[in-house]
């Protein structure tokens, strides 16, 4: 852990300047070789296939991240995949997709939660080349929802596919979506919010959690809290549609009054089924105020590029972005287009400097390489090994769907540690022991077996039967950081097995792929790459993105 703290530290130390970096978002316009690459797509994919770099090696950084803000196509629902010799879901059919069926009991409803969890899971390994995926994350733990809080898997779902719609779009739009979300009115009370007894719940955390922040220009008082939560009263929920509703009856109808930070706006009480429409008139008063821009620009600054936001990147970076932001409506794509592009995302200061959430580092590790899941189809035993993976990201502080409170997790918002809560004396050797298992003997359920293939990985690199060759292309690929020339040689000679000549691992290579049927050979070659695979991930590089 001392050596990884000291890593992660050192990189961080600002060189020659006050501030870490002076860059802006002007475009960038050095080289954009592979190891721009893989800065670029660690940050914005769960890990990185081979075929991932193979696809955009050779393109322009503008066509690289136009492609990653693609959306991806939306998915089949999660199924019934849980039915067995001890309960059976009766009013689903294994196979089958239960978020439109009626609740049932306790016992299906967990397990389909398990079933969304696992599911999620299964869209982050199969991600395609876009950043979508990153953005669901990003936006759950915005717009933060529990499902053991909410109770019923089928809003969780709902407010998940919410999330999927707008990961790329108008935050505007979403903002109104999340608001009267089925999952959000339960989760915070809104559908207790009634004018004779107004419940402040949402009002507070649409500003202070969600649109204006808590910066030091955030000056929202309790009053704008109790007037947003009279403008917000008569949303309730059908619980058989899973929609919200409007109750014209149980609306404030009186004037709200909100403060000097809002310029003294006040939003005239309207009745009947116009009542809903206060809630446009308050969006459009808070999305008027520049800190909202100012607060969400910080956010994905921290998410995508680094926690430290000093004078100089708020000046150079974040301000520049809310412009944008706000110039586009407050369109999403525009502001991650000029962050991605920019000079400050490719800054050396800015590579290998943030810890792999949970999420990250076990995906993470699945997709760089190419580990085999079961098939779609055989989906009993896929969502086995989905729900494995964020089993285990959860006993290391991520389990998705549950962040631990309305803040989300810790790590990307608490100062001053931010990510570095991800690593302790609990975490990191159960990082380690992952890795460790799975270059190992993996996981096995029913006779299905997840596991790197280390031969089948190596296999996939430009030129694995040299072994200078091999240990360069597979640090450039796992790491975006470099290695010291020992650490090298050191990795080099895992593949000679402690010879010194270069042929002694090409001979074994060469003799595995003339005939890899041969049990012995297989094995030389398996053992070396096993212990080799090994070490890089043991090391503390391993954990940075």
């Amino acid at each position: 852990m001392l050596q990884l703290i000291y890593l992660y530290v050192t990189r961080a130390i600002p060189k020659m300047s006050t501030f870490r970096s002076l860059s802006g978002i002007s475009a960038y316009t050095g080289t954009f070789d592979k190891a721009e690459l893989v800065h670029l797509l660690k940050r914005t994919l769960f890990g990185v296939r081979t075929v991932d770099f193979q696809n955009q090696s050779g393109k322009s950084l503008s066509a690289v991240v136009d492609n990653l803000l693609t959306a991806a196509a939306i998915p089949a629902p999660p199924i019934n995949n849980y039915n067995d010799s001890s309960y059976t879901d009766a009013g689903v059919p294994a196979g089958q997709t239960w978020v439109n069926a009626p609740y049932t009991d306790g016992t299906a409803d967990s397990r389909r939660a398990t079933s969304l969890k696992s599911w999620w899971v299964g869209r982050m390994l199969a991600q395609q080349q876009t950043i979508e995926e990153k953005m669901v994350l990003f936006w759950h733990n915005h717009f933060s929802t529990q499902v053991s809080v909410i109770g019923d898997a089928r809003y969780e779902y709902k407010h998940n596919a919410l999330l999927r719609q707008y990961a790329l779009g108008n935050f505007k739009q979403l903002v109104k979506q999340i608001t009267l979300d089925p999952a959000m009115l339960r989760y915070l009370n809104g559908h207790q919010n009634v004018k004779i007894s107004p419940n402040e719940n949402y009002g507070r955390e649409l500003q202070e959690l969600f649109t204006i922040g808590k910066g030091p220009n955030s000056k929202y008082t309790e009053d704008d809290v109790k007037a947003a939560a009279k403008v917000l009263t008569g949303f309730n929920v059908n619980a058989t549609a899973i929609t919200s509703t409007f109750d014209a009856t149980k609306h404030d109808v009186t004037n709200k009054q909100f403060s000097a930070f809002y310029n003294s706006k006040v939003i005239t009480g309207k009745t009947g089924v116009a009542g809903a429409t206060e809630l446009d008139d308050m969006l459009d008063m808070i999305f008027g105020m520049q800190e909202c821009a100012l607060f969400i620009c910080r956010k994905l600054y921290r998410f995508f590029v680094y926690y430290d936001i000093d004078a100089a990147t708020e000046a150079n970076v974040i301000a520049p972005l809310a412009t944008i932001f706000r110039n586009n409506n407050y369109e999403i794509k525009p502001v991650l287009k000029a962050l991605l592009t920019s000079d400050h995302f490719f800054d050396p200061v800015n590579k290998g400097c943030i810890i792999k959430s949970p999420i990250d580092l076990y995906v993470g590790v699945c997709r760089d390489f190419g580990i085999m899941f079961p098939a779609e189809s055989d989906y009993v035993n896929a969502y086995y090994m989905w729900d494995y993976i964020r089993a285990q990201a959860a006993t290391i502080s991520q389990n998705i769907g549950d962040p631990p409170n309305v803040a989300g997790w810790p790590a990307y918002y608490l100062e001053p540690q931010y990510h570095e809560l991800w690593i302790n004396t609990d975490t990191l050797p159960k990082r380690n022991q992952f890795t460790d298992n799975m270059i190992a003997k993996g996981y096995t359920r029913n006779g299905k077996t997840i596991v790197i293939d280390p031969i089948a990985f190596t296999d996939t690199l430009p030129n694995p039967a040299d072994p200078n060759a091999l240990v360069a292309d597979a640090l450039a690929q796992l790491y975006v950081v470099n290695v010291s020339q020992q650490v090298k040689d050191f990795l080099k000679s895992i593949l000679l097995s402690a010879q010194l000549a270069d042929h002694y691992w090409s001979d074994a290579w060469f003799a595995y792929k003339s005939l890899p049927t041969d049990a012995t050979n297989k094995k030389i070659v398996s053992t070396r790459l096993t212990a080799f695979y090994k070490y890089i991930m043991d090391l503390p590089e391993y954990q940075l993105s």
